[in-house]
């Protein structure tokens, strides 16, 4: 079938608006990845406009490890990470389940009460939640970082998994009782696999929301070994004095790298979640799917 003109000329200008914006994301990403192999002054040189670096500083990265010290700081953030993941799947997915499956009373009003903690905005109870662990002498550990997953794993967290066991079929449940499991059966080995696609979607969204968090983790911790990586990687990109920044590097090479450091750092910084993202690519795509179309 011969088609429209009108009809090339409106996906020409569809592929070109979504190109633009394309562009707009990866401007940023591709100012910070050349900036971060260039030297300190012509990071800003526009003209001429440097494109890409003739000479690659492979250098700035290894200063950039130096200063931030990624092997100690990295650790301290995997800690707090994994520890609120497990949390945060293992009791989210409890509440979900005993919201959306199991018939008590004041489950719904309980339900709502949840969903109000959402309205909340996080300054409101920052300072009660620090005399709290002020009280409980946990300041200085990861207790306070990591122990609130574990008592549900947040408001959004399992509204999120509720709607989605709301659409898991209760025949399967039916159909596991008469095979004699219980409640805790149903849902690590009937519900949980299943939900896969939701859970994947949860580690990358909360995952990430961790792994950049640095404020809390800032406001807890005083002692500098255990900080996470975002608060030294904040450190740095607000320190004033170069040599503040490039901590553990050799004093002539300070003048090579200055602000390209703060580059490098990011670019480092980014690449774990990078890493990640991958693997669970498949299941975060469907995951977000979820509700848009029906089988």
């Amino acid at each position: 079938m011969k088609r429209k003109a009108s009809f090339y000329v409106k996906k020409v200008l569809f592929y070109g608006v979504i190109l633009a914006l394309a562009l707009v994301c990866v401007i940023p990403l591709y100012w910070m990845l050349r900036s971060s192999f260039m030297k300190n002054t012509d990071i800003y040189s526009m003209r001429p406009f440097i494109f890409w670096p003739k000479e690659m500083l492979w250098s700035n990265y290894t200063d950039a490890l130096k200063a931030a010290d990624f092997g100690r700081y990295g650790i301290n953030t995997m800690i707090i990470v994994v520890g609120c993941l497990v949390g945060t799947l293992l009791t989210s997915s409890m509440a979900a389940y005993a919201f959306s499956r199991v018939k008590w009373k004041g489950r719904s009003f309980c339900f709502a009460m949840i969903l109000t903690t959402m309205m909340l905005p996080s300054s409101v109870t920052l300072i009660p939640q620090f005399m709290i662990w002020r009280n409980l002498n946990l300041i200085d550990t990861y207790w306070p970082l990591i122990l609130p997953s574990f008592f549900g794993g947040g408001a959004f967290n399992i509204f999120l998994l509720r709607q989605f066991f709301l659409g898991i079929p209760r025949d399967l449940d039916d159909a596991a009782r008469i095979d004699g499991a219980g409640h805790w059966k149903i849902l690590f080995s009937v519900i949980l696999p299943l939900s896969k696609a939701m859970l994947a979607v949860m580690v990358l969204y909360y995952g990430v929301g961790i792994w950049n968090g640095w404020f809390w983790g800032s406001t807890i911790l005083s002692d500098r070994s255990m900080y996470p990586l975002q608060v030294v990687l904040r450190e740095i990109l607000m320190a004033n004095d170069t040599s503040s920044m490039t901590a553990g590097v050799a004093a002539g090479d300070v003048e090579a790298v200055g602000a390209t450091i703060r580059y490098a750092t990011i670019i480092v910084a980014t690449l774990p979640i990078l890493f990640v993202y991958p693997f669970l690519q498949k299941y975060f795509t469907k995951g977000v799917m979820v509700g848009a179309v029906k089988e």
